[in-house]
C-alpha cells in the first residue's frame, strides 16, 4: 500500500521533467504486479486494461501537460504567440502513436496557458521513450517568447467517471 501512495504522490504533485519521467517508469515498475501489465520497461509500457492504482482508483488514460503564464502585457502578445506555436505542432502532436485528444486550456485570470495530450496507456510508453517528441521543440519555442515564465511539464493519469 505504502507504494500505491508513493505513485499516487509521483503522479498527482509537480515534479520536473527529468525527474518525473523517471520516477514515473520506476514507481509503475515497482507497483503493478504482472497481471496489471504486460510488459514494463523503461522503452515501452504495455497497458492491456484499466490499471488500479488502489481500490476504486484506476486509469486507462496518461497525459502530458505542458504548461507556462502568459503575459497580458502587450495586448497580450505572449498568449497569441503561444498559440501560434502549438498551431505549427498540432499535427505532428495529432499524429503521435494512440493520442486520444489533445486540449488547449487558458485561463485568463491566472495567465495559464496548457497544453494536455493524452494517450491511452499501451502507447504512452513508446512516446516516453521517443522524448515526448515535438515537446522539446515546442517548448524550446515557447521560453523564447518574451512574457512567457514558468514553463513546466508534467504526466498524470485520467480516467472518465
Amino acid at each position: 500500500k505504502t507504494s500505491h501512495k508513493i505513485l499516487f504522490t509521483y503522479t498527482f504533485t509537480y515534479m520536473s521533467s527529468a525527474i518525473l519521467r523517471s520516477s514515473f517508469a520506476a514507481s509503475v515498475r515497482t507497483t503493478f504486479s504482472k497481471s496489471q501489465r504486460t510488459t514494463i520497461n523503461t522503452k515501452r509500457s504495455v497497458m492491456t486494461k484499466a490499471v488500479t492504482i488502489t481500490e476504486g482508483v484506476e486509469f486507462d488514460t496518461v497525459a502530458r501537460e505542458w504548461r507556462m503564464k502568459w503575459s497580458p502585457d502587450d495586448d497580450k502578445a505572449s498568449l497569441a504567440a503561444a498559440q501560434k506555436v502549438l498551431e505549427k505542432q498540432l499535427a505532428t502532436v495529432k499524429a503521435v502513436k494512440g493520442v486520444k485528444s489533445v486540449q488547449r486550456v487558458v485561463c485568463g485570470g491566472c495567465m495559464d496557458f496548457k497544453v494536455i495530450v493524452a494517450l491511452d496507456g499501451d502507447s504512452f510508453g513508446e512516446w516516453e521513450a521517443a522524448g515526448f517528441a515535438p515537446e522539446a521543440d515546442f517548448l524550446k519555442e515557447v521560453e523564447s517568447i518574451k512574457g512567457i515564465q514558468q514553463v513546466e511539464t508534467q504526466t498524470f493519469t485520467l480516467m472518465p467517471m
